[in-house]
């Protein structure tokens, strides 16, 4: 039997564990949160070392990218190098394969058309491979980057812009504590309404729901939310503020929808490649073979 376990730095109350069956494996999947610690998810990881055959690491990537850079979050690698049996992944595999294949399949199921949609992408660089797409989708674009992760209620408008920016400051913003960029442990339960106004402008909110849910309004009426990582609970949430459409770009498994860094855990298990040699087209193979297919709700 294989077990992937996703170590997250998020909120403890979003454990989940579930046993299936994938490409005739049989699979143990878990998420454990640690609150915020970080010194706790380096303690789970030394501990569970060996045992398991793949870690994801939640709450944190490893990388931000844009353009064709990828810049190192510096709270991330002590998570990181404490496996020295079992891989660890962050998801980034997933996000620039199965994330620009649901964009496409939602154009090509004629599910949604994204042409002179607004679409709010909450963070460009924690999702290129989506934003990518939806930009060559013909959308119109407005990246979150600078208002969810820093504060600055400007948006981007290209990823041109989301380029040039990070290259002015992503290398100094990688170094800075991973929790003045992003909810982690009970920070992911608080709400923030300061950019509503992002909100109620958009047609579609996309990207991590962390984010999404922080800054989320009460009156969510007609909306299109593109996602991952939601429960029960978040899909109810939705559903009460009037989200008309919940999409997730990874699978429903026991009444929820893991995040890219455990479908990725997933995947690297059922290769036959040492995990730090696998391509995008190996991700895109893998995929193909178990089917995996976004997950669509129509809520209200």
């Amino acid at each position: 039997m294989k077990y992937v376990l996703s170590v997250s730095i998020g909120s403890s109350k979003r454990d989940h564990k579930v046993e299936m069956e994938i490409l005739g494996e049989k699979f143990v999947i878990e998420r454990r949160g640690t609150d915020g610690d970080i010194k706790k998810a380096i303690e789970i990881v030394k501990e569970m070392d060996g045992k398991v055959s793949a870690f994801g690491m939640g709450g944190i990537d490893l990388y931000l990218c844009a353009g064709n850079r990828r810049y190192v979050i510096r709270d991330a690698v002590p998570i990181a190098r404490a496996a020295k049996i079992s891989p660890i992944v962050d998801g980034s595999g997933l996000k620039n394969t199965l994330e620009r294949k649901v964009i496409n399949y939602l154009i090509n199921e004629n599910r949604i058309d994204f042409k002179n949609k607004k679409v709010l992408l909450v963070s460009g660089m924690d999702r290129f491979g989506m934003a990518e797409s939806l930009e060559k989708a013909g959308c119109d674009l407005v990246l979150g980057d600078l208002i969810f992760a820093l504060g600055i209620p400007i948006p981007l408008h290209s990823l041109k812009s989301l380029d040039i920016l990070a290259k002015l400051v992503a290398p100094l913003v990688c170094k800075l504590p991973f929790k003045m960029l992003y909810p982690t442990g009970e920070k992911q339960e608080r709400v923030d309404t300061r950019y509503r106004r992002f909100y109620d402008e958009a047609d579609i909110i996309a990207g991590d729901f962390h984010f999404i849910r922080r800054y989320m309004p009460e009156e969510m009426s007609g909306k299109i939310i593109i996602t991952n990582t939601v429960t029960v609970d978040d899909v109810r949430l939705l559903s009460e503020r009037g989200v008309k459409m919940l999409i997730t770009t990874t699978p429903e498994l026991g009444g929820r929808s893991f995040g890219t860094n455990v479908m990725e855990g997933v995947l690297v298990s059922l290769s036959d490649k040492p995990y730090k040699s696998l391509a995008p087209k190996d991700y895109e193979e893998l995929l193909e073979k178990i089917g995996f297919n976004p997950r669509i709700e129509i809520l209200y």
